[in-house]
């Protein structure tokens, strides 16, 4: 039985195409084990989303061949697709495989070791399938995550991604419904829908199969799923139609990720999204409209070519204004092959951290303020994990809107206290046990 040690970097598509592979492994009767054990097979699932993520690839690939040099190192997934040749001349990696070829993992194995040569890059830009992979059990224990689309059309300035994942594939609602059933049984409440670009899910399809609301109506009725969220989404699709649907679900989490990257008008049309500071804000209205309190996250690139102190005012004043949740802060990271690498007036280093600090500090702020307004409130909480704070135990969880919470578990029940796990509580919040956390009681 040969062995397979795995390590995974990037997102949460990343995170669940490397589920589909270790279940296919284990399938086929390899064993896995820690990245840190040596090993017979390495596989490092990459990313390519900044440079700091092709470094860390580098990295990964390197401690695998250096903790077993017998071992055979196995690259796969977006910096392999976005510079293969780089990938190819690394003395550390054995085999190659791109994005779309996931699925044939064990069978591209199998031709390793048999000694057949092929090639496992395709042209990812030039293809029209979506990759069907499958999982019956996720790494985490009550949420699930759910790839339901593939690839990007929008070919922002700054991103790689329509390079390294292609156009926009959708899966068919039929795999998706029949994976969440299968999850459902297996006990999981929780299911996130992810993917490279969810808002433009089923726009490739010739014969309309279905919107991304229609394939929400058809999970939010099978019985047991208790709550659904979306991964990250375009202001655009935020119109009232589609705000009056969501808020017709019974399982829907008010949680939305809208991705922002900046709130000045120029530096959106230098990165070529699609849509005004004034339109963000509109989308932001609607959802508020409709849902109590919603949690409002975004992602905002600081020092992007040519972003002026007055642009990068304008986009802190724009935060200020929206009070996000949660905002996520990236320094501009120059990758080869956009159009934004070639731009003039590129920002320095000390200039992108400066400006994330001041983004970060206001971001801490705004969600200690969105968290304060639960204290006192009842909330539905689902409990994750048993965690020792300060030397006394406590279950930890979240809210519908992704707010940590924290029950303490009193000392006669800790014997019992994995029993409060994957179950869903409705407590009242009583303050913070942390900056991050609140605590509840019964």
């Amino acid at each position: 039985m040969k062995t397979v040690a795995y390590h995974n970097l990037g997102c949460k598509v990343n995170a669940y195409e490397m589920d589909a592979m270790l279940q296919a492994l284990r399938d086929s009767g390899y064993q896995i084990v820690p990245f840190e054990q040596k090993a017979d097979i390495y596989l490092v699932n990459t990313c390519t989303v900044t440079n700091i993520a092709d470094r860390k690839s580098r990295q990964m690939l390197h401690k695998a061949k250096k903790t077993n040099p017998e071992g055979i190192v196995v690259a796969v997934g977006c910096y392999v697709q976005s510079d293969k040749q780089t990938v190819e001349a690394d003395s550390a990696v054995d085999l190659l495989i791109g994005n779309n070829r996931k699925k044939d993992l064990v069978a591209i194995l199998e031709n390793y070791f048999d000694g057949v040569a092929q090639e496992n890059v395709i042209d990812i830009n030039h293809t029209l399938e979506y990759e069907e992979l499958k999982i019956a059990s996720t790494q985490e224990h009550t949420r699930a995550y759910i790839k339901i689309q593939d690839g990007c059309n929008q070919f922002c300035t700054y991103c790689m991604i329509p390079y390294a994942r292609g156009r926009v594939r959708s899966r068919s609602q039929a795999a998706v419904l029949g994976e969440i059933e299968g999850l459902v049984s297996a006990g999981y409440k929780e299911f996130v829908l992810t993917g490279i670009h969810i808002s433009s899910y089923g726009m490739d399809w010739k014969a309309q199969e279905g919107s991304l609301l229609e394939l929400l109506r058809q999970i939010d009725c099978i019985e047991g799923v208790a709550r659904i969220r979306l991964g990250s989404l375009e202001p655009r699709i935020i119109t009232e139609a589609f705000v009056k649907g969501l808020s017709e679900l019974k399982h829907l989490c008010p949680h939305f990720h809208l991705s922002l990257q900046s709130g000045c008008a120029a530096v959106l049309k230098r990165m070529n999204r699609h849509y005004t500071p004034e339109e963000y804000l509109s989308s932001v209205a609607l959802l508020r409209a409709a849902f109590e309190h919603p949690a409002i996250t975004t992602d905002i690139i600081t020092g992007f070519p040519g972003e002026t102190p007055e642009e990068f005012a304008e986009t802190e004043a724009f935060a200020r204004t929206v009070k996000f949740y949660e905002m996520h802060i990236f320094k501009y990271s120059k990758r080869k092959g956009t159009k934004a690498a070639v731009m003039p007036d590129q920002i320095s280093e000390e200039i992108k951290a400066q400006r994330s600090r001041v983004l970060e500090a206001l971001g801490n702020e705004d969600s200690r303020a969105f968290r304060a307004f639960y204290v006192g409130k009842q909330v539905e909480v689902l409990f994750e994990e048993q965690k020792q704070i300060n030397g006394k135990m406590y279950q930890i969880g979240h809210t519908k809107e992704y707010v940590r919470t924290a029950l303490a578990i009193p000392p006669e029940l800790s014997k019992d206290a994995k029993k409060f796990e994957n179950c869903l509580v409705t407590g009242k919040i009583t303050g913070f046990l942390e900056q991050d956390l609140l605590l509840m009681e019964l």
